[in-house]
């Protein structure tokens, strides 16, 4: 054992491959022929990516700039020999991998080898190795543009591949969709009772009240009764990237007698729309002040008649149709409660909080970076469906590389999990004291009516993490921090 060479691994999960090994499947083949060749590699010399991050750019992918770090940061470097899967795994364009090869193997004097991609040594292997790399990134480049080119062609010959319209459904093979009755019932009272005077939003209310949900299992809201309104695939018109044709998909009578009508009701409440406020901060309690119910924040509303109705804070999701319940609370109201909170901490001298450690921005990073990453779960399922629909890929492929994304947003969403669930450690006793400070500094500033609202707003975020308003009690619930 003490005649082994030390090496390293590097493991990067590519979602463009059929055929691709997971991480933990990667780091075993590694080690077994790193084994095999003489060389051991410690557990702290095995840099894999985490899932969800890009291949594209070398700078996004902090294992590799840490492995890369490594082996820079003494000479000779600490390991002799980096390990990976495939040479695409190192890089997905050649411009990169001939930058980071030539570090690694001139300034470093590391070796690199593909433990799937056997080459032999000297030019010619390194000239093999190099027609590989070109192999793969145009591959990478080239399914793109088959995928797209093929779905091109499908919709010059009129073939249906765009998702199907709530109350239709797809048979495959570029067949015209076929009606779903069920779902049908819901797209015909969208149209119906708008053209009866109905409002997107109280359609979108009514339907959430019924236990209508969208295809994707959500509840529906104002946008989504307005895509619905304006799609023209119910009278009869596909639509494809820009390419349009005549469907020969069944068309419902009762939609298309309403489909111009509701139309030309559309443009006209589109042009007396109120335009948003340019405005970067509207009140000083934007965005933290939030509804008991489902938790989304209030909106602030500007009232035209002062008088009959003062400006107001009211849930957006109620205002979307989200839920029946109104949640809204009168902004004097608001502003006063919150003063006499903030009055009553500092004359008592009693608060409860939340001490919040400033590593959680990086925990807040990890979120954000999972959260991405489950969202282009989404997207890749919709490109491996379009690329067994344009007959790129076979059933088997297809089904494969489903489970495998299925697979893939489990362990994300047991990664966000993870994340969210851990705790941080109690705050020392000085904690108070400066939140008492801060609380004093906030207050004066609130209190202040020369001071705008956006410095108004930061300094109440400096020490509340969200308000909390009832509107059946009345209550409002200051969540404080330090």
């Amino acid at each position: 054992m003490s005649n082994l060479e030390i090496g390293a691994a590097y493991v990067r999960v590519s979602t463009d491959e059929q055929t691709e090994l997971s991480p933990d499947a990667q780091v075993r083949v590694i080690l077994d022929a790193a084994k095999a060749d003489g060389f051991l590699i410690p557990e702290d010399f095995i840099f894999v990516e985490k899932r969800g991050i890009s291949g594209r750019k070398a700078d996004n992918r902090p294992e590799f700039q840490r492995m890369i770090a490594l082996a820079k940061s003494q000479e000779p470097a600490p390991f002799k020999r980096l390990y990976v899967w495939k040479f695409s795994r190192f890089a997905r364009n050649q411009e990169e991998s001939v930058f980071y090869k030539s570090i690694l193997r001139k300034k470093c004097g590391v070796d690199i080898k593909s433990v799937s991609e056997p080459i032999m040594e000297g030019m010619f292997g390194r000239l093999i190795e190099s027609i590989i790399e070109w192999f793969d990134e145009y591959y990478s480049i080239n399914l793109s543009g088959e995928v797209t080119r093929g779905m091109t062609e499908k919709a010059l010959r009129n073939g249906y591949q765009s998702v199907p319209p709530l109350g239709y459904k797809a048979v495959g093979e570029g067949k015209p969709f076929i009606i779903d009755k069920e779902r049908m019932e819901m797209a015909e009272f969208i149209f119906t009772a708008y053209h009866e005077g109905r409002d997107m939003t109280s359609i979108a209310r009514e339907m959430n009240r019924r236990g209508w949900m969208t295809r994707r299992g959500n509840p529906f809201e104002r946008r989504t009764v307005a895509r619905i309104l304006s799609n023209r695939f119910y009278i009869g018109e596909v639509s494809w990237n820009g390419i349009t044709f005549h469907g020969e998909h069944e068309i419902q009578k009762s939609i298309a007698d309403v489909f111009e009508e509701n139309q030309q009701r559309i443009a006209r409440e589109s042009y007396f729309s109120n335009r948003r406020e340019a405005s970067t901060c509207k009140h000083w309690l934007s965005g933290l002040l939030t509804c008991s119910a489902c938790g989304a924040t209030l909106s602030f509303t500007r009232s035209n008649n002062q008088k009959k109705r003062p400006d107001y804070f009211q849930c957006w999701k109620y205002s979307k149709g989200f839920h029946p319940g109104s949640c809204s609370i009168a902004v004097k109201k608001a502003e006063k409660t919150v003063l006499e909170s903030l009055e009553h901490v500092l004359e008592t001298n009693e608060v409860k909080f939340e001490y919040i450690p400033k590593n959680s921005d990086i925990i807040a990073n990890e979120c954000t970076r999972i959260e991405a990453a489950l969202s282009r779960t989404e997207l890749k399922e919709r490109r491996i469906r379009e690329a067994y629909e344009n007959g790129v890929d076979s059933l088997a492929e297809y089904k494969a590389n489903k489970e495998r994304i299925q697979a893939e947003r489990a362990q994300l969403k047991q990664e966000l999990h993870t994340l969210l669930s851990q705790k941080p450690a109690m705050p020392p006793r000085q904690q108070k004291l400066q939140l008492m400070a801060n609380i004093q500094s906030s207050y004066t500033l609130l209190s202040d009516p020369d001071v705008s609202y956006e410095m108004k707003g930061s300094a109440l975020r400096s020490i509340v993490k969200n308000i909390a308003f009832d509107r059946e009690t009345g209550n409002i619930e200051i969540h404080y921090y330090v």
